[in-house]
């Protein structure tokens, strides 16, 4: 069933939340093949029911230990633009949105702008969500390779002569 996973981390974003379970939104992601919609609303104080998106089922939210588990079995992940959200989906190969109008002028909306025009993951805000999903292509998304930090710990090392 492909999934689509939405999260706002530890915040309150209802503006994504209302955003996503719309009906254009739902069925652009129906169009799309999407069937089901797993949503972490985080401090927000909108948790859609179950029945509320006709067509796909939906789960709902605040809090998990870790959503490791939800990335690995999205196919697609939406994210508030955090930068630790943005970070762990790219790493684990998922195909990345960042959707933001509230964190403007922050080091994390920055973040996303730059992995988008390094086409690592789609821009949109929570107005252009909708026609953004209805024209997206995820095929022209670079993987995003992780860090290195071997190289960066060999650098300190022959910075300070230790090695």
């Amino acid at each position: 069933m492909k999934t689509v996973f939405v999260t706002v981390g530890t915040t309150s974003f209802d503006e994504l939340i209302v955003s996503i379970t719309s009906p254009e939104t739902v069925q652009a992601l129906t169009a799309r093949g999407y069937e089901r919609l797993v949503l972490q609303v985080g401090r927000g104080s909108l948790v859609p029911a179950a029945d509320s998106c006709p067509h796909v089922t939906l789960e709902a939210y605040r809090f998990k230990d870790s959503i490791a588990e939800d990335i690995e079995q999205a196919d697609l992940v939406i994210s508030h633009a955090g930068a630790g959200s943005c970070l762990e989906s790219l790493g684990a190969g998922k195909s990345c949105w960042s959707s933001s109008t509230k964190m403007m002028n922050n080091h994390q909306l920055e973040m996303a702008r730059q992995l988008h025009m390094d086409s690592h993951l789609l821009y949109c805000t929570c107005s252009t969500l909708t026609e953004t999903l209805r024209a997206m292509d995820l095929s022209v998304l670079q993987p995003f390779l992780p860090g290195q930090p071997k190289n960066f710990a060999h650098f300190l090392d022959k910075a300070l002569g230790v090695q």
